[in-house]
């Protein structure tokens, strides 16, 4: 398995991150994930749409919640040619009660726990927890990546402001 060259710590300690390192310039690889009633989400299914991914490692801490929470506000003053995508490896039951009990309803949340394309595709698999590292990409209506961030500490924020100022400017 392909290693991520990112350095990322979780907790203060470096992590392992498996899967090919996504770049700017790059053309975002197409993957499946699985929403609410565990069906499929492609990337191509927002083809000639911008997409924010927004990656986190649970959707059970904290600071993913607050991750979870600030995407879905930050949607509702943006183009609906931007669709938000929240992917982690949390069972996708655990996503639709987070989201129902808070009310977001404008992010995609979609789950990488059965077959690991998101995480392998893009690097975010964190080989020693098999969760995913925080982060964002940012995906143009051509399918090219125009953005990203491996947050460098796994339980810190990402930088919402440089993803949705991309985002904001590819529309």
């Amino acid at each position: 398995m392909t290693k991520n060259n990112s350095k990322v710590t979780f907790k203060g300690g470096y992590i392992t991150l498996v899967g090919n390192e996504i770049k700017v310039g790059d053309v975002a690889p197409d993957f499946t994930v699985l929403g609410g009633g565990l069906a499929p989400v492609k990337l191509s299914d927002y083809k000639g749409k911008v997409v924010i991914l927004s990656i986190y490692p649970s959707i059970d801490t904290p600071v993913c919640a607050a991750q979870n929470r600030t995407f879905n506000k930050e949607a509702a003053s943006l183009s609906e040619n931007i669709a938000i995508l929240g992917i982690s490896n949390d069972l996708p039951f655990a996503q639709s009660r987070f989201c129902a009990a808070e009310g977001i309803d404008k992010v995609v949340s979609a789950s990488d726990y059965r077959d690991l394309d998101f995480s392998h595709k893009y690097g975010f698999l964190i080989e020693e927890l098999r969760l995913l590292a925080r982060g964002t990409v940012v995906v143009d209506k051509d399918g090219i990546v125009r953005h990203v961030e491996y947050v460098a500490e796994a339980t810190h924020e990402p930088n919402y402001e440089a993803a949705l100022e991309v985002a904001k400017k590819l529309v």
